[in-house]
């Protein structure tokens, strides 16, 4: 008996593009660790792929500071990042990636 999968395609919202971009810039910029930037970069995309191919291995969260992008709002982490996205029939939302710090009520 094989297993069924489902095919989920991956949206990255405009807001979750610009923490990315943020995100790798300070470690270019900031931390002058291009090289390092980079392998972020690759395993964050890593990451990423593995939400859209499983996107229920995260829990639904129930965080207040969470409700502003939907009652399904799921959390998957990336080293000290937290990556906010919601499930929509076959489409994955990934709203934010902000400092797992910056989100409340955990």
């Amino acid at each position: 008996m094989g297993l069924i999968s489902e095919n989920f395609s991956l949206i990255i919202t405009n807001s979750a593009q610009e923490d990315i971009d943020e995100y790798i810039d300070t470690i270019i910029f900031t931390c002058d660790a291009p090289m390092t930037a980079k392998k972020h970069y690759d395993d964050l995309y890593k990451v990423l792929q593995k939400i859209k191919e499983c996107p229920t291995s995260n829990p639904i969260r129930h965080n207040p500071s969470l409700f502003q992008y939907g009652y399904n709002v799921r959390r998957a982490n990336y080293k000290k990042m937290a990556i906010i996205y919601t499930m929509h029939n076959n489409v994955v939302y990934v709203h934010r990636i902000v400092a797992a710090s910056m989100i409340t009520d955990l």
